[in-house]
Formats: structure tokens, sequence, C-alpha cells
């Protein structure tokens, strides 16, 4: 929930167009522009600069990763979603996009010298107005979150706290990752809780996740500076793990044999459902977005290679969730959380967000 999740430009994203669109040749040398054309283009110059620094702060592009937590959670619940699950996300939304806005806050005096051309530093957007906004979004989270139900608002208020914690006291401490692994873990159990089941089924899909986010929070913390061979290799480790983990089949005994079977014996290994394929395959996904990055980042471990770990990291988050779901047997809400990537990426390329970041 903050820019240290993940720090790496959208590659595909972040040049900016060149030229102009050609549609019109050039003017006359001695034309006159149109009455009030000139007043009009300049009058919106200054709201389309204030929309993209607000766009920077919040990291837009960012937003994609977020509904998935929702619904994997929703998915382990084995209870299908009612309209409350778009509270869930809305508030899921509001409270990532807080952490956001505080996390420049909190940072603006070390921005400033490291990265003089964000918002704050910058002086495109006033501290005060990125911390009212960090207020706001936090207590419209919570409101969402109530409007879900009283299960979804007892998830949603450790999650704002975690998310404050972190910004203000614990990035910068050795406990910063497991904080920021706990933030999505309960994001997922948010989902879990406005849809009325018993989180505790969400519970290892959260502890999944989170595990995720603790690895990829570990290799931002050097992001600027690079130096790091142990982070990257301990994201690459975790990510094999997780791979492993979630594309993992339960075995079961055939269903005549079920009460007869012995506790503690293996039954038979019935062959791979279509959710079976749907979740390896979801899976490798995963795998393929994070490990060469993170590869590449053990190898030389510049802040460049590191920052490119840092963002395939937080893209990978979109297909693990996809299979999380699809792991609990959800398959149209997987492929719903899976389609997030191409809709994230075609957002990433518009004009107005070429030059925003996802972290």
């Amino acid at each position: 929930m903050s820019r240290t999740v993940a720090a790496a430009r959208d590659t595909a994203g972040s040049s900016a167009s060149a030229g102009t669109s050609g549609v019109e040749g050039p003017a006359p040398e001695n034309a006159s522009p149109p009455s009030g054309a000139g007043e009009s283009h300049a009058a919106s110059r200054p709201h389309s600069a204030r929309a993209g620094a607000w766009a920077e702060l919040l990291r837009l592009p960012a937003l994609f990763t977020v509904p998935g937590d929702a619904l994997a959670g929703a998915a382990a619940t084995g209870v299908r979603p009612g309209p409350r699950i778009l509270l869930a996300i809305g508030s899921s939304l509001c409270l990532y996009e807080a952490g956001m806005a505080l996390n420049d806050w909190a940072d603006r005096a070390e921005d400033a010298a490291e990265r003089p051309h964000r918002p704050l530093p910058s002086g495109r957007i006033r501290p005060t107005a990125a911390l009212a906004a960090a207020g706001a979004l936090t207590g419209a989270g919570l409101a969402l979150a109530a409007g879900a139900g009283r299960s979804a608002l007892a998830v949603a208020a450790p999650l704002a706290a975690v998310v404050w914690a972190y910004d203000l006291a614990l990035k910068h401490t050795p406990a910063g990752p497991a904080a920021m692994g706990a933030a999505r873990g309960l994001d997922l159990l948010l989902g879990a809780a406005a849809t009325g089941g018993a989180t505790r089924a969400a519970l290892p899909s959260a502890v999944l996740l989170g595990s995720h986010t603790l690895a990829v929070t570990a290799v931002s913390r050097r992001e600027t500076t690079g130096g790091s061979v142990l982070a990257p290799l301990t994201a690459l480790a975790t990510t094999g793990a997780l791979t492993s983990l979630v594309a993992r089949r339960r075995t079961r005994p055939p269903a005549g044999r079920r009460a007869a079977a012995a506790p503690g014996l293996p039954g038979s290994d019935p062959a791979p459902t279509a959710t079976d394929v749907l979740t390896a395959a979801l899976g490798a996904a995963y795998a393929a977005t994070a490990a060469r990055p993170y590869f590449h980042a053990a190898l030389n471990p510049s802040p460049p290679l590191t920052q490119r770990a840092v963002g395939g990291g937080i893209k990978a988050t979109i297909p693990l969730q996809a299979a999380l779901a699809a792991r609990s047997g959800a398959r149209t809400t997987s492929l719903l959380v899976a389609a997030l990537v191409p809709a994230g990426r075609l957002f990433a390329r518009r004009a107005a967000m070429r030059k925003v970041s996802i972290t």
C-alpha cells in the first residue's frame, strides 16, 4: 500500500509521446487563433498539470493490483460474492490510495534529496493537501467497509492502522516488510469478511499473498542504492515456494472409499481437472512475471535492476491473486482477476498515464 512495496517505472508506458497527432497542418504564419482559444488552452494546462500531479502521487496504474485482494478472499470462503464485495473493493482502493498519499507526505524530506521530481518536493502538490487526502481516503475506506458489514469493518480498521503505522513509523525499521505483508493479507481477509463467510478459510491465501508482498518490500528497501544480493535471492526463492504451494493439488480418495479410507493414508490421485489446469497456468504466469527480474537483480544488484525487480514483483501480484482464486475453485473470479493485467496495461499506455509510475 505504499511506494516502497514496489518501485519500478512501467517500462511499457513510461516514455512520453513524441510529437503531436499530426491531424491538423500548421497554421498560417499570420493567422490569429479563434477568439478565446488561447485563454481556454492556457486555463486547461494548469488543470491538466494538477490532475497529472495527483495521478502521479496516487500511482493510479497500481490500482489494478488492488481488487484481486478482496476477490481472492471472497473466493476462499466458498461463498458466492454479492453486492457487498463491491463495497469491500471500494474500501480496499481507498485505503490503498490513502497509503500512497501518506507515503509521499512522510517521505517528503527524503524525496527532496533523492527524487525532487515527485509531486511534493517539486511543489506541484502541497504537503498539507497530501496529508488531508490521506485522512479523507482513510475515512472513506472505513465508511465503505462499514457498509459491507461489521465483520468487514472489523478487518478494515486494523488494516488502516497498519497502513498508517507503516508509513509513519515502521517503514525504515526491520518490521517494515512484515507490516506491508500484513496489510496485503488483511486486505484479502477484508474480501472474505464482506461475503459473510468464515474468514478462517481465507487465512492460507492471506498468508501466501502476504509472503509475496513481504519479499517484494524487502527488495524495495534498496531500490535507490542497490547492492543487495540477498533480498532478490530470497524473493526468488519465495516465488518458487509460493508457486509450488499454489499449484499443489489436494489428494482426495475416490468418492466411494472416502469413509473407509484409513486416517493418514493417501488416497488415489485423480486426473487433473479444469480448475487444476487453470491454477497451474496462473501460478506459472506469476512465477514468470516475478522470477526473471529477481534473478537479474541477484546477478547485478544495481539500482535500475533492483527497481525492475520490484516492479516485476508488484506486477506479479495480479496473477498470484488470480491463482489463489482458482485454487479455491472460483474459476470465473480468477479469470476476472487475471483480466486486470491487460486492463492495467491499456490504462498505463494512455497519454495522461505514460509518465506515471506504478509505484
